[in-house]
């Protein structure tokens, strides 16, 4: 038995020489995609780290078992999820699953970032994503698009990602 799950996120990224938290906003993150960090002039307008790409393969999985959300589970109104690490949402959630006796089978993520690239960090990307989830390296894909300079994501102003995760029930 197989069940496939969809992840979906999407975050605003503004210059580190403009932002102010002073109207009370949230904060601005370091960008980190799949807990690996990325040099950029722009940080991430974000609750807890921020991570987009681990943000939705946890929806993603979520869904795929059946579970609660990212919003409901890890709400990003409750403080104590401010400036947490998205890894323990991805290591929680993959907790979950086992206990629940499903398998991922694999991670398939499109990341879409005007720039930096992503290729230069695929790898580390997926070694990371894979060392979370306790799975091989190769059941984990990760992708760059553009999004060829067209509304916020193609002017530099937001990062997209799109997940989908494979599950397999690994029986009684």
């Amino acid at each position: 038995m197989f069940r496939i799950g969809h992840g979906y996120d999407l975050h605003r990224l503004e210059p580190y020489s403009t932002w102010n938290t002073s109207g009370g906003g949230q904060p601005l993150r370091a960008l980190r995609l799949g807990g690996v960090a990325i040099e950029h002039d722009r940080g991430v307008v974000a609750h807890s780290d921020g991570d987009a790409l681990l943000h939705a393969v946890t929806d993603a999985l979520l869904g795929a078992a059946g579970l609660p959300d990212l919003g409901s589970s890890y709400p990003d109104r409750d403080p104590a999820w401010a400036g947490a690490d998205s890894a323990l949402f991805l290591r929680e959630t993959a907790g979950k699953i086992r206990a629940a006796r499903w398998a991922i089978e694999n991670i398939d993520a499109t990341v879409i970032l005007e720039r930096p690239k992503v290729a230069p960090h695929k790898e580390a990307i997926r070694a990371s994503i894979a060392a979370l989830l306790e799975i091989e390296a190769a059941r984990v894909n990760v992708k760059g698009k553009t999004h060829e300079k067209v509304d916020a994501v193609g002017e530099g102003r937001a990062i997209e990602v799109h997940v989908v995760a494979l599950l397999r029930y690994a029986g009684p």
